[in-house]
């Protein structure tokens, strides 16, 4: 009867995936067509021409838009704290609790998901003080911002890494190295985080999507990234505004690209030699007599 329930489950067809995706694609599409056709029109004179394109490209990056570039340094800077940040102090303190104190999980889901329901002014309201003395230990560098930041993509990150903690067994994982001698450090670099691989990837790619887009934080605690850059460039020319922002949804695009080929699992090429050669070598030694 188990069989038979399984093999009747509906599933997806082909058809219906390249449906969903084309509806989900142009969702995602015909934004950023407007964009670049509002960035195209000639203004009241009508048609399109590429003279602002060419303005930005020409002399714009290094001479009045200078300082998106460095917003835009500034936010990748971010991007890498945060994420540093976050994998360092969450990725551990998650296995330990599912490894020592399971009966904490659920404490530990509340602390984590709680900065969602926290509006951001609210959060600078309470970090401005916070920040006051940060600005007394560390300076008042743009990458302080992390500590925020890693405030606000904890709920984001902690569900992408439960996800994957959840499906694997992490205590017989660690169980096994420990008694084939393997100390906790090796567990954890060598045995478990190969296996939560996918589920860091992912709160990677959260955590710089929420940093690149993060806007709130950064303008009240008199910070500059790209996304103050560009409102304080769009009250001059919204025109070249909307093409730095088609510029850096396109970078994000390609380094959220760059993180998930680093990351991806790669596959031995000994593997298919290996699935030939093995049934040679169980050869019985007494066929021949």
């Amino acid at each position: 009867m188990s069989g038979q329930s399984k093999a009747f489950r509906p599933e997806p067809g082909a058809l219906t995936r390249w449906l969903i995706l084309g509806i989900v694609g142009l969702v995602f599409l015909v934004p950023i067509v407007a964009m670049g056709e509002f960035t195209l029109r000639r203004g009241l004179e009508g048609g399109y021409d590429f003279s602002r394109w060419i303005a930005v490209f020409s002399g714009g990056l290094t001479g009045e838009y200078k300082g998106v570039l460095t917003a835009l340094g500034n936010s990748v800077v971010l991007a890498i704290v945060t994420v540093a940040v976050m994998l360092v102090i969450l990725v551990p303190t998650m296995i330990l609790v599912q490894l020592r104190f399971p009966y904490l999980r659920r404490a530990m889901e509340f602390l984590c998901l709680l900065p969602i329901t926290i509006p951001a002014i609210v959060l600078v309201v309470g970090l401005a003080p916070v920040y006051s003395v940060i600005a007394k230990m560390f300076g008042s560098g743009v990458w302080t911002l992390s500590f925020a930041y890693g405030i606000i993509v904890l709920p984001y990150a902690y569900r992408a890494i439960q996800a994957n903690l959840s499906a694997i067994d992490v205590v017989t994982l660690s169980e096994a190295a420990r008694s084939l001698g393997a100390g906790w450090l090796t567990v954890l670099v060598r045995v478990l985080l190969p296996n939560l691989r996918r589920g860091i990837l992912s709160a990677s790619f959260i955590s710089v999507a929420v940093v690149l887009g993060e806007y709130t934080i950064a303008a009240l605690l008199n910070r500059v990234n790209l996304q103050t850059a560009l409102v304080i460039v769009s009250k001059s020319d919204p025109f070249v505004a909307v093409i730095f922002a088609l510029l850096a949804l396109v970078f994000a695009f390609f380094l959220l690209l760059a993180i998930g080929r680093v990351g991806a699992p790669r596959r031995s090429r000994r593997e298919p030699a290996a699935s030939i050669t093995a049934p040679a070598a169980v050869t019985p030694t007494g066929a021949s007599s």
